[in-house]
């Protein structure tokens, strides 16, 4: 094990006051981390952490070793980006997050052909609906399908993704079918709830502009794919991303609910840290982002927009 790399271990600890979360991130057990953090220890002569059962915390030493580790790993990056803008290829660990079902359609399916292009980049995915804090979390990527509220991330915008509400016939025969937004407070509708979410409040677009309707319902998860699920199962009314459920609408499994008042679509964009000097992988990444993720979503809903959809 290289010094450079139980830098690095230590560095996630400081930030995550637990070995057993650094260890997640890193992909490592808490023994390893242990082992590392220990072999630092004993490289240096000093005492870096004090590890209770709850957590661990810097000593003194600890501390200013976490702020020369910091300028050590910044030094490093620098060099690697300069190397790579030379002509180098991307290269080292990207920490990517993205919504649970993007992932699994799209994200998941493209990375063997985005390793493809760039094999000395090893990909670290971080599913979450929750939108995950770039910098405390130590991710490099995010990829978002939401209405970005201003920030200091760089932001490029992969394509704008039309929304609708949907359900399942069998749910609609049973319960009738909404004819204007205010129908939905007498509906179940299904909600993607999460610490900080905002979707149990759906904006609609009405003739009197956005308009946005509190709504609720007897079931709600952090997991999109949950939702489309009930949705599926007759159980509610779900708003979902038009890419998301287009075979479901082709195939009569669930249909459009007040295709007159649609909500606002979002924007799918790839978001990163502004930094003086971006790091090739990020760079890499971003392009292929922009380019093949549009793409993906064009393709599954190319031929299957219901006509109920089309004015």
């Amino acid at each position: 094990m290289s010094l450079l790399e139980n830098m690095r271990v230590f560095v996630r600890v400081v930030e995550q006051d637990s070995m057993s979360a650094a260890g997640r991130q890193l992909r490592l057990s808490p023994a390893v981390v242990s082992h590392r953090i220990q072999a630092l220890e004993s490289h240096l002569g000093v005492r870096l952490l004090n590890r209770t059962t709850r957590r661990v915390q810097p000593t003194e030493q600890g501390v200013a070793f976490y702020q020369a580790c910091q300028e050590v790993l910044a030094a490093v990056e620098r060099a690697e980006t300069v190397v790579a803008g030379a002509g180098g290829a991307p290269q080292g660990s990207l920490r990517v997050t993205a919504p649970l079902g993007f992932t699994r359609r799209i994200l998941a399916p493209l990375i063997p052909e985005f390793q493809a292009l760039h094999p000395k980049v090893t990909l670290q995915l971080r599913c979450s609906e929750h939108l995950l804090d770039l910098l405390t979390e130590s991710v490099d990527v995010a990829v978002r399908m939401a209405i970005l509220p201003d920030s200091s991330l760089v932001s490029r915008k992969i394509a704008d993704c039309e929304r609708l509400l949907c359900a399942a016939p069998a749910y609609l025969s049973e319960r009738g079918t909404p004819r204007t937004p205010d129908d939905l407070f007498d509906h179940n509708c299904l909600l993607l709830r999460f610490p900080g979410s905002q979707q149990f409040r759906w904006i609609l677009q009405t003739p009197d502009g956005p308009q946005t309707f509190s709504v609720q319902g007897g079931f709600d998860a952090d997991d999109g794919d949950i939702l489309t699920g009930w949705a599926l199962a007759g159980r509610g009314i779900v708003l979902k991303p038009l890419w998301e459920v287009a075979d479901d609408l082709k195939d009569g499994r669930l249909v459009p609910v007040l295709p007159d008042f649609p909500p606002e679509p979002v924007a799918l964009s790839v978001l990163y840290p502004h930094r003086r000097l971006l790091p090739a992988r990020v760079k890499a990444f971003s392009d292929f982002a922009v380019v093949r993720f549009a793409e993906e979503i064009e393709k599954q809903v190319a031929g299957k927009t219901p006509a109920t959809l089309r004015r």
